[in-house]
């Protein structure tokens, strides 16, 4: 009996010791959503930038709750639940998303480090599986989470929650009702891999992909956390809600544990009965061009310091990307027929 319980203590701290966090987006500090009007370009204040979203009060399109959660995540006060709704048209655009960018200069995109976070979706105003949804994704689109019809795809819907690289799907899983799906991104910007680890309710996450070799562009101050829905003549809009866990980024060794650094499990650990769906059966990715966001450097007020680079040379950038801004160092030429049109100060789309 002794032994027993030695082992299940020595299990739970294998399971819970971990790395540093070095950007905590784990909405411990809020009231409410409110809060997060409390940030502005001039105010840049709290964990998140929030300037993605629809023309509505933040309560339509972001809310917090300890019911909102992953119940396994000790080390979250209360989740996120992120809409889309019929008013979610950020800057004229054609694309429904509400989107957080998390506000820090600590440095999130250099060597190492590992960008958690938990997802669940409902029955109840559930995304829809006729759209391409793009989640927690990087301005370049490097790495993300996908559901929905990707577009370009045969058929009409698709059921699956996919992990992409460049575009290609890398894992995925038929996304259930009510299941947490907890992510963690394994980004080396040294070597310019990325890498992805699972698991589902409060089970500890376990490396799905070995590090592949991807693009690992990001300029510290664009990850989207978030959903992005591509649109499609013929599908009318819908309500969509998406909730979020356990959003931190962390450096050194991996935190398995769903609830968090030095924290242990709320709940037992339990074996995931989501079974990935094997590649034969995928849909097809699309090579269709996805549509990149808009993203914003940090501010020469904020930071007299800011690293310098260089636009890349003879590139051009596709349909819906960005094309200008405030720092963008992007590609600032539009393939033929898409000019570059100004939105703002900080963002310009091929359109």
């Amino acid at each position: 009996m002794k032994f027993h319980i030695l082992s299940g203590l020595v299990a739970q701290v294998l399971s819970v010791s971990a790395g540093t966090i070095i950007w905590d987006g784990r909405f411990n500090d809020f009231t409410s959503s409110a809060d997060l009007n409390k940030w502005s370009w001039g105010n840049q204040v709290g964990p998140y930038q929030y300037y993605i979203h629809g023309s509505s009060a933040v309560s339509a399109y972001v809310n917090l709750s300890p019911s909102y959660k992953n119940p396994a995540d000790a080390g979250s006060k209360q989740g996120a639940k992120i809409t889309l709704d019929n008013t979610a048209y950020w800057n004229g655009q054609n694309m429904r998303r509400t989107e957080l960018i998390p506000q820090t200069t600590a440095a999130i995109n250099k060597g190492k480090v590992y960008y958690h976070f938990s997802l669940m979706r409902k029955d109840v105003n559930a995304p829809a599986t006729t759209r391409e949804h793009q989640i927690a994704f990087f301005e370049s689109h490097f790495t993300e989470l996908k559901s929905g019809w990707l577009s370009g795809a045969p058929g009409i819907s698709d059921t699956l929650l996919r992990w992409c690289v460049g575009g290609q799907t890398k894992w995925s899983v038929e996304w259930e009702a009510d299941v947490w799906h907890n992510v963690a991104y394994e980004i080396d910007f040294t070597a310019n891999t990325v890498g992805f680890w699972h698991s589902t309710g409060s089970a500890p996450l376990t490396r799905k992909v070995a590090p592949v070799s991807a693009s690992t562009s990001s300029n510290g101050a664009d990850w989207h956390v978030g959903v992005l829905e591509l649109p499609r003549s013929g599908y009318p809009d819908s309500d969509e809600d998406y909730y979020w866990s356990g959003v931190y980024i962390e450096t050194g060794d991996i935190t398995t544990s769903v609830a968090g650094p030095g924290l242990a499990p709320v709940d037992p650990p339990a074996s995931s009965s989501v079974v990935p769906v094997p590649s034969s059966t995928r849909a097809p990715v699309s090579s269709t061009t996805l549509a990149t966001s808009t993203t914003k450097a940090q501010s020469s007020t904020t930071s007299s310091a800011a690293p310098v680079s260089t636009t890349p040379s003879g590139c051009t950038a596709s349909q819906w990307s960005q094309c200008d801004g405030n720092n963008f160092t992007g590609c600032k030429s539009c393939a033929a027929p898409y000019t570059c049109k100004y939105i703002n100060d900080w963002y310009s789309q091929c359109v």
